[in-house]
């Protein structure tokens, strides 16, 4: 059986877990416990096809404190500061400084179409990873059909938002089983109808989505008429594409501080929902691994 173990880099979002200067429970708890109060922004690693997806600030340190040896290949879900702005990773980890010659590590970097779109417009994104590339640390390639990486074909597969990519891992088997099936869909679900295709994946990671409401004691948490009720999926939302895909296991990701709640209250949450709809359910916290 070809190996796929997830390794959860970070669990957190855009808001990470303690943010500076701030005292709710939640970010006091990341200072005094660590994991799983701890969540650094979202990134995971594929073991077996060896495949790292995204690079948000804390990604030196995500990796220095992994099991991550080879790095096979980067991919990007699209341009997000959350997901990219620790894109200095690859200088960290790639550059022999000291070599003369260097002898330089070097990092493909996949990017679909509209992500490479937006790494043109975006935060000088473009601009910065040929400026990696011209050093020899990474390669960079666009590509919109599916890439095959230590038994596993990876495709990417483009959200109803228009510019983020979840990305589908297939087993490649030739002894008449069937092959399993990995969905990874690091954010942006928001008005997402998933195709007949995915339809029964054996794993499913996925963003948590907004808590409009305290997912246990049913409090309002963000007014509304909030403008991110419109731009972001809500936790609510996310559970009817979950039933429209209806995967064999489910880990939730992309935990915001701001929604205050506790890695207690996570646990609480994922044994309703084994009760209440039958799933295989966990939410993510940071070092975390799982294996399909």
């Amino acid at each position: 059986m070809t190996e796929f173990r997830l390794e959860i880099l970070g669990s957190g979002g855009a808001f990470g877990t303690p943010r500076p200067g701030c005292q709710c429970i939640l970010c006091q708890g990341a200072r005094e416990h660590g994991i799983p109060w701890l969540r650094t922004g979202p990134s995971v690693f594929v073991h077996g096809p060896n495949i790292l997806i995204d690079t948000p600030e804390e990604s030196m340190r995500q990796l220095d404190r992994s099991s991550v040896g080879e790095i096979a290949a980067a991919f990007y879900s699209h341009w997000h500061p959350d997901h990219t702005a620790g894109r200095r990773v690859f200088e960290m980890r790639n550059w022999d400084t000291n070599g003369l010659p260097p002898e330089n590590l070097c990092t493909p970097v996949y990017l679909p179409p509209k992500v490479a779109e937006d790494f043109e417009e975006q935060l000088g994104l473009a601009e910065n990873f040929r400026y990696l590339a011209n050093l020899g640390l990474v390669d960079l390639h666009r590509f919109d059909a599916p890439l095959t990486f230590g038994g596993w074909r990876v495709t990417p597969v483009l959200l109803d938002i228009g510019y983020v990519y979840g990305y589908l891992f297939e087993e490649e088997i030739n002894d008449g089983s069937t092959p399993r099936r990995a969905l990874i869909c690091m954010d942006e679900l928001v008005g997402w109808a998933p195709p007949a295709f995915l339809q029964g994946v054996d794993f499913l990671y996925l963003p948590a989505g907004v808590f409009e409401f305290h997912p246990l004691s049913g409090e309002r948490l963000i007014p509304l008429g909030h403008p991110v009720l419109q731009s972001e999926a809500t936790f609510l939302q996310t559970l009817e594409i979950i039933e429209q895909i209806q995967p064999k296991r489910i880990v939730f990701g992309h935990l915001e501080e701001p929604f205050s709640v506790t890695p207690a209250e996570y646990e609480q949450l994922a044994a309703n929902l084994r009760a209440q709809r039958g799933w295989d359910v966990t939410f993510a916290c940071d070092t975390l691994v799982l294996e399909l």
